[in-house]
């Protein structure tokens, strides 16, 4: 456990606050005989001016801006000697009394003048007439001082800390702690992060009773939420809502049969926490983006009077095939014709479907007729945005980062009030984006006059609730192009042949591929194997990076967390010259592959970004007494502590989920029958396109010829797209124009030669 410092100090200035957040960096003059001034940062409260403050924390040596106090919490001393009190009362904190006054009142009163009037405020009448403002003032300033330290001391005793405290305090002000004291079970609706485990641990604390009505509504709002977070929809219906809260409560031991469940939905529908249509149970904020996203595609584009057509198109086509020396197919050039005449498209594709050379087409005859014109180019992940900035020369960002989120508040800062400063917006990746992401994005966008969406719709889902570029394509109502040919014979064909014949439940390319291996062997040999193949690849000349293994589930002999134990030993052992560092059952060493497993945009890391540790401080070599991690993630250095040690883990083997949106030159799948229940086809298929070069699957081939054929019954439940298409058919000057141009595309014989003879991988 780090040692927690105490430092006594006068707030001298500000330097930055964040406003919803409480996070400031601010100077502090240290009260000792050097008066030394020291910048401290952390989450903090209003502070006034030349008061004394007790900080908590510890001493963090920036690699900029240098030696720092980091605060863990804050409050405001208790003057004792002459001097501090007289500074004290003639301070901001008691409007009137300036320094002659508070010079009496500490002659009068003495050293403990605080206290004296804490006990009885008559004592100000020896100093000041009975009707004298003076004496309001400071009462009142001592009140409050004393709420605040009695707020600090509360959330403290109940757990949440200072960050919490100040989340709670933006959204409450002073009536914080009779708030929560009222009512705990608030905090589900009102502070984002707090869910219901942590507001009954607080319900617990503050004596309520099971069958508190409070805690049985908090329960009941929380079916929802779990629900729909679990499965990705957008929506419960009431009966499964009902059936799901019974049986919840009935696991925690308690008999609700006499519960009003629809008086219940009633109070938080009219709360305006959850919303219901027909037999349909929405969270609010997903009600909101569904109607969202409908109305504002119905009207976009908003600035309606701009033309982004280009006159002679096929001549800049031509021009660019020169640039590029390439040849753009008939249905390529249909997509970039599509882009330039509507003002929204899809284009939809698999691997090797020639998605990044339209993309290069596009920018480069869009800034060339409109070079003053804004292009923005992003996707959903940190690996996603670079791999788009590699493929295309040009500048890319995650959505997150365009719109400036802010981890704290989980609020963007780009929205319709500060809306993105661009003319034409591409988003790649767009199978990953939710619902809410994308109500979000689009807010932004009332100044965009295109809107470029890129993905395939074969992939995963986003994480989070929804399917959006599902329900786009579905609705019928956007410009769609969808590219079937394959363009990719280079390194890595087979890989894209055999997610394309994976779609149509066929699996033929394996038998004479020379980038796929496929390895039968049991459960147990998948360990072994999956050594000797990550051996053969090192031997020649393949890093670390190139390889990447990837796992459906975290537990079992092939699973995860024991891939990543058994690679670490063979790809970074034990050495006396590496430090190594244990974080629960996780050892990190010096040189291991890590994951970063949520955003950190304050530090430029992004959920799925994969890094290598450069350094380990143990706590007995640092100046602070703490531990820690420092990553490099491409140049980008980033310093762990013990309060974000969780947001890493060992990368040699990851989750397919977390490696959606990225590609590897190597991949390895173990495909196995303990995973069976966990595989489908979008899952299977997500996996083997993250391979750009070479694909080895472990396993069982009678596996995975079953998951190819199953058919995915998983599919979300949304009502984005009838949303989409009600809310387009009621506008008037709708086109009823099937924008969908991809019966066309079938794929020619001399497109692609599958070739003959059986799988040859180099490395293998």
């Amino acid at each position: 456990m780090d040692e927690i410092l105490k430092i006594e100090g006068k707030f001298t200035h500000i330097r930055y606050r964040h406003e919803t957040t409480g996070f400031t960096v601010a100077t502090f003059r240290l009260h000792d005989l050097d008066e030394k001034k020291l910048t401290v940062t952390g989450i903090l409260p209003q502070i006034e001016m030349d008061l004394l403050y007790e900080l908590s924390g510890s001493y963090v040596e920036h690699e900029r801006y240098g030696m720092q106090f980091s605060v863990s919490d804050i409050k405001v001393a208790q003057p004792s000697d002459t001097e501090s009190l007289i500074r004290f009362f003639s301070s901001s904190q008691f409007p009137g009394i300036g320094k002659k006054s508070a010079e009496k009142i500490v002659e009068v009163l003495g050293n403990d003048a605080i206290q004296k009037i804490r006990d009885d405020e008559t004592v100000l009448q020896l100093i000041f007439k009975p009707n004298d403002k003076r004496i309001k003032s400071i009462v009142e300033g001592i009140q409050e001082q004393d709420t605040y330290d009695e707020s600090f001391f509360f959330f403290n005793t109940i757990g949440l800390g200072v960050r919490n405290l100040m989340k709670v305090q933006v959204a409450y002000g002073e009536e914080a702690v009779s708030v929560i004291k009222h009512n705990p079970y608030q905090l589900i609706h009102d502070i984002d992060g707090i869910g219901f485990k942590t507001a009954d641990k607080i319900g617990h604390m503050l004596g309520f009773d099971e069958y508190h009505p409070y805690r049985l509504k908090a329960l009941y709002y929380s079916c929802v939420l779990d629900n729909c977070m679990r499965t990705g929809d957008s929506y419960i219906e009431i009966e499964e809502l009902n059936r799901r809260f019974f049986q919840t409560a009935h696991k925690e031991g308690l008999n609700v049969e006499d519960f009003d469940a629809e008086n219940t939905l009633q109070e938080l529908v009219s709360e305006n926490s959850l919303a219901i249509e027909e037999t349909r149970v929405y969270h609010a904020s997903q009600m909101n983006a569904e109607q969202g996203i409908a109305s504002f595609l119905t009207g976009f584009p908003y600035p309606l009077d701009v033309n982004r057509s280009v006159a002679h198109l096929d001549e800049a086509i031509e021009t660019v095939e020169d640039h590029l020396k390439i040849q753009y197919e008939a249905h390529q050039k249909m997509a970039i014709h599509t882009f330039f005449n509507e003002p929204l498209m899809i284009l939809t594709g698999g691997p090797g479907t020639g998605k990044t050379t339209i993309i290069k087409a596009i920018l480069d005859i869009y800034r060339q007729q409109y070079p003053h014109d804004e292009v923005i180019l992003c996707a959903p992940t940190g690996r996603a945005s670079k791999r788009l900035a590699e493929c295309t020369q040009a500048n890319a960002s995650t959505i997150h980062r365009l719109l400036k989120w802010d981890l704290e508040s989980n609020t963007f800062l780009v929205n319709e009030k500060e809306p993105l400063l661009a003319d034409c917006l591409i988003i790649d990746e767009f199978s990953m984006v939710d619902q809410w992401l994308f109500y979000n994005l689009l807010k932004a966008c009332r100044n965009v006059r295109k809107i470029m969406i890129i993905g395939d719709e074969d992939q995963l889902p986003s994480v989070g609730i929804g399917c959006v570029l599902k329900d786009l394509i579905d609705s019928n109502q956007f410009p769609l192009i969808r590219l079937t040919k394959i363009f990719r014979q280079s390194e890595g064909s087979d890989v894209v042949v055999l997610a394309h014949e994976m779609k149509a439940g066929t699996c033929h390319v394996l038998d004479h591929a020379k980038d796929v291996a496929f390895f039968e062997c049991k459960n147990y040999q998948i360990k072994d194997q999956i050594l000797k193949i990550v051996g053969n690849a090192f031997d020649k000349n393949y890093t670390l990076e190139d390889v990447q293994v990837l796992a459906p589930m975290y537990g079992g002999v092939c699973g995860i967390d024991q891939l990543n134990l058994t690679l670490q030993k063979q790809c970074n052992p034990s050495s006396p010259y590496k430090k190594e560092l244990r974080v629960g059952y996780r050892l990190f060493r010096e040189q291991d592959k890590v994951l970063q497993l949520k955003n950190m945009p304050d530090l430029d890391v992004y959920n799925g970004d994969i890094g290598m540790i450069c350094e380990i401080v143990h706590a007995t070599d640092d100046i602070n007494h703490q531990n820690r991690i420092f990553v490099d993630f491409g140049g980008n250095i980033v310093e762990y502590t013990q309060d974000n040690f969780g947001m890493l883990t060992h990368a040699y083997c990851i989750s397919i989920h977390k490696s959606q949106g990225s590609e590897y030159p190597i991949v390895i799948l173990p495909i196995v029958s303990d995973h069976y229940h966990m595989l489908s086809l979008r899952l299977v298929y997500t996996a083997i396109t993250r391979a750009k070069k070479s694909l080895v699957i472990l396993g069982s081939r009678e596996v995975f010829e079953k998951v190819i054929q199953r058919k995915d019954i998983s599919n979300r439940k949304t009502t984005l797209c009838s949303r989409i298409i009600s809310s387009m058919n009621s506008f008037d000057n709708l086109s009823q124009t099937n924008f969908d141009r991809s019966d066309d595309n079938e794929q020619s014989d001399d497109q692609f030669d599958l070739g003959n003879g059986s799988w040859d991988i180099d490395w293998l």
